[in-house]
């Protein structure tokens, strides 16, 4: 699969067989281009992959429930099963449902803290406590996911009680992409904050799937 042909929409779901997978990585579909980017870099072939729609970050209700039937579902298939998915806001539901089933996960409370590195996250400074942060699939999907997602396009007037409290917008890539730059500085623009540029890479994301290949 080309890297371009992975241009997942925020509703989508995403499935990746593999005839002699091991592994199945249970996944945010936020994650699904660097995930498959990561796989085929490196030649793993020992991952099977399905994704949940990455737009369940603004309804994080459904996260912990559609990932137990997954688990309860395959658990029978493979040797392993792997979940990569910050606590992405269901208040430590995830971890207590993954404790009882016997799954671990990626460390982290989010894809931002273990793209930038869980440690470096946590030591950030005291301006990362007033930013906003996108990676790339939220850069790519900003309109669709943020803007109109919060209802931002009808209701402009939600950007202050949404984002008043915010003073700049970090982008966290995972690639270099002028492309990519260039929207998350126009969402920096529109969401009114200043606009701050760190490569971070795939981070820890890479080394957890680089020890389980």
């Amino acid at each position: 699969m080309l890297h371009d042909e992975l241009d997942l929409k925020p509703s989508d779901h995403f499935v990746r067989n593999a005839p002699k997978a091991k592994v199945l990585l249970l996944a945010c579909g936020a994650l699904a281009r660097e995930i498959v980017d990561l796989v085929e870099t490196n030649a793993w072939s020992g991952f099977a992959i399905q994704c949940l729609p990455a737009k369940w970050h603004n309804t994080p209700q459904f996260i912990v429930p559609a990932l137990r039937d997954k688990i309860v579902e395959n658990r029978d298939r493979y040797q392993k099963i792997f979940v990569l998915y910050g606590d992405c806001g269901t208040g430590g539901l995830l971890d207590a449902m993954l404790l009882e089933e016997g799954v671990e996960r990626i460390s982290g409370p989010h894809c931002y803290s273990f793209f930038s590195g869980n440690q470096v996250f946590a030591n950030g400074t005291e301006q990362d406590m007033t930013s906003f942060f996108l990676t790339d699939y939220l850069s790519r999907h900003f309109d669709k996911l943020i803007w109109q997602g919060l209802a931002l396009d009808k209701h402009p007037e939600l950007r202050d009680d949404y984002f008043g409290n915010y003073k700049k917008l970090v982008y966290l890539a995972q690639t270099k992409d002028d492309a990519l730059v260039s929207s998350a500085r126009k969402a920096a623009d529109r969401l009114r904050l200043i606009f701050e540029y760190r490569f971070t890479g795939y981070g820890e994301l890479r080394d957890e799937m680089a020890k389980l290949a």
